[in-house]
């Protein structure tokens, strides 16, 4: 049998391989699309196991702290701690924001990182709730201020002094793979200095907060000694964290212990799997189906691709095809030539795209998971699209006279 694939690799093989090497391209940029949305799934799984936690507690009414704001006392912890099945219960916070390293003018950079403060060291026991679960370099935080453990996605190094806020810290600890939903590396500080950080005013308005309590009547009156002290230091500290981590005791299930905190406590409990559709089918929904509607385009316009480049080759032979139809040659071989040709191109534009989208896939600023299962479906889609796309080369071919093999 006569192979027109083959024939256009031996006599115009830079042009088959181009255009391989351009669907390829296109190819690619889809396998990447959608390793983007599995690295936003894998990040979002990867905040809930890095935290520790079997129950979140949150703000009453609020599905926090990642998709919504979450703010309660943090003596509530007391409380949590004091439930059957409860093991280990924590405060913790988030807040996503510009981290700024120290040190001489042009070293001055910014990082957008999630800044998470937790109880380090409670109890001398390690492995509390939100703690980095493994470091790779350093060590974990020893002190109750200003030392700080970093991603290594920040750039930091050790001993190097950030700035969050008004206070600078020493980076003491590295840490892999602690980033948040959205993909942003983790810094993680002492509990009291990420309250400060996120709910203290700044000194100006604390300064201003102070001369309107004392400007108001109801908070200097005369004969109440003490109690416009008392709301000046109310307006200088904070006791507001985002969520409370709780780890069970092994063999509890978490609907028992979240129940009596949604009825007694007022407060609205999460279980793993619970927080995880929040952070899935909610908080990223957005962005999948945005990438979602991505994939259909590029697979729309890479049939379209294919289903020209089948057919202007087509084209091209067309009295080869008019001889092989005078000799004798049954439509079905001949369909099954151009069908032979399309799925070559559209095997060498799979290989030149899988191999693009894992060379790239490590310069994207986001995680970018490439999975050996979605590389299978990508190939067949490849190859239904190709066998699609050279229907309409194939209408043209059959339709071809074979008295045009012996004509002008």
């Amino acid at each position: 049998m006569i192979s027109l694939a083959g024939r256009d690799i031996l006599h115009a093989w830079g042009k088959f391989v181009l255009t391989g090497i351009g669907l390829g391209l296109l190819i690619g940029v889809t396998l990447t699309m959608a390793g983007v949305y599995r690295g936003m799934v894998d990040d979002a799984r990867a905040l809930l196991s890095n935290s520790g936690a079997d129950l979140w507690v949150v703000q009453q009414d609020t599905q926090g702290p990642y998709a919504e704001a979450s703010s309660l006392r943090d003596d509530v912890v007391r409380s949590v701690r004091g439930l059957p099945g409860v093991a280990r219960a924590a405060n913790i916070t988030y807040l996503t924001m510009q981290v700024r390293r120290v040190g001489r003018a042009d070293e001055e950079r910014e990082v957008r990182a999630m800044v998470v403060g937790y109880e380090s060291g409670q109890s001398g026991q390690a492995g509390q709730p939100g703690e980095p679960g493994y470091l790779v370099a350093g060590r974990q935080l020893t002190r109750n201020h200003y030392e700080a453990v970093a991603d290594v996605r920040t750039g930091f190094a050790l001993g190097e002094r950030i700035r969050i806020r008004r206070h600078d810290y020493t980076v003491v600890g590295l840490t892999r793979r602690q980033v948040s939903s959205g993909g942003d590396p983790m810094v993680f500080i002492p509990l009291k200095d990420a309250q400060e950080a996120q709910f203290l005013k700044d000194n100006e308005a604390i300064l201003n907060e102070r001369a309107r309590s004392a400007a108001n009547p109801a908070f200097n009156r005369p004969g109440v000694p003490g109690l416009l002290e008392g709301v000046r230091a109310a307006l200088a500290s904070n006791h507001q964290v985002n969520a409370i981590l709780v780890q069970l005791q092994p063999g509890t299930p978490a609907e028992t212990v979240a129940e009596p905190v949604r009825r007694w406590k007022h407060l609205e409990a999460y279980t793993r799997a619970q927080m995880e559709e929040i952070l899935v089918a909610k908080l990223i929904a957005t962005s999948a189906r945005q990438i979602g509607l991505f994939l259909v385009i590029l697979a729309v316009v890479s049939a379209a691709i294919v289903a020209f480049i089948i057919y202007t080759m087509t084209l091209g032979k067309i009295r080869e095809i008019a001889v092989l139809k005078l000799i004798g040659t049954r439509n079905r071989t001949i369909a099954a030539m151009i069908l032979q040709q399309a799925l070559g191109l559209g095997l060498i534009g799979f290989a030149v795209g899988k191999l693009a989208a894992t060379m790239w896939a490590p310069v994207f600023p986001k995680y970018v998971l490439l999975e050996t299962g979605d590389a299978v479906r990508g190939l067949l889609v490849v190859l239904l699209i190709c066998a699609l796309a050279s229907t309409l080369a194939i209408r043209v071919a059959l339709k071809v006279d074979p008295a045009e093999a012996i004509g002008g």
